[in-house]
């Protein structure tokens, strides 16, 4: 039985030392190298508004569906842009659901932006991003929304069109991607406008 202990006893003791390193240091170490280092994207990105109320995320889409905002890219995520059930409706691209959906996006994107029926709709218009959560949009998307934003708003088209382009984001890198509006961001600079 001696022996036995003595062979268990380096074990155990490995198993708290480790235990402790990788679920106590570590973790510890990270989180404060996080919040020294990226101290905005480790709280989450928080857009925090003029009255000192969390309004979002800028790296979370929400859900706007009013006029007089512009509308982020389909969200197949929980009841949309529900970060708890984030994900892609994998539906692939000889799925005759996906198509009827996209169909039934188009129609409506083209009605609710003053389109002729056979207007081309970008694809983000339509699709869904892979996790459900994206809160960009591309720039022709924004593009074909401003008229109507405009008009919902009775504000002048070109100071619609200013708020998308100091909203646009380059490709990363300056290369990777394409240029992207930031949703969230626009439709809170649009409430800003007096």
């Amino acid at each position: 039985m001696k022996l036995l202990l003595q062979e268990i006893r380096p074990a155990i003791i490995a198993t708290f030392v480790l235990a402790g390193i990788t679920c106590g240091v570590y973790p510890l170490l990270v989180t404060a190298m996080a919040q020294a280092a990226f101290k905005d994207q480790a709280k989450g990105s928080l857009i925090i508004g003029a009255d000192g109320k969390v309004r979002g995320s800028s790296l979370l889409g929400q859900n706007f569906s009013s006029e007089r905002y512009f509308h982020t890219r389909p969200s197949a995520a929980g009841s949309g842009y529900d970060g708890a059930s984030s994900s892609g409706s994998n539906l692939g691209p000889t799925s005759q659901k996906l198509r009827d959906q996209i169909q039934e996006r188009l129609t409506a994107y083209r009605t609710l932006n003053g389109l002729a029926a056979d207007a081309e709709v970008p694809a983000d218009a339509v699709t869904a991003s892979g996790s459900g959560l994206d809160p960009h949009i591309s720039v022709k998307n924004a593009a074909l929304q401003a008229t109507r934003v405009a008009k919902a708003r009775n504000l002048p088209l070109p100071q619609v069109e200013n708020l998308i382009t100091a909203h646009t984001s380059a490709p990363t890198f300056g290369l990777l991607g394409e240029a992207r509006v930031n949703v969230v961001l626009l439709n809170l600079a649009l409430d800003a406008v007096k």
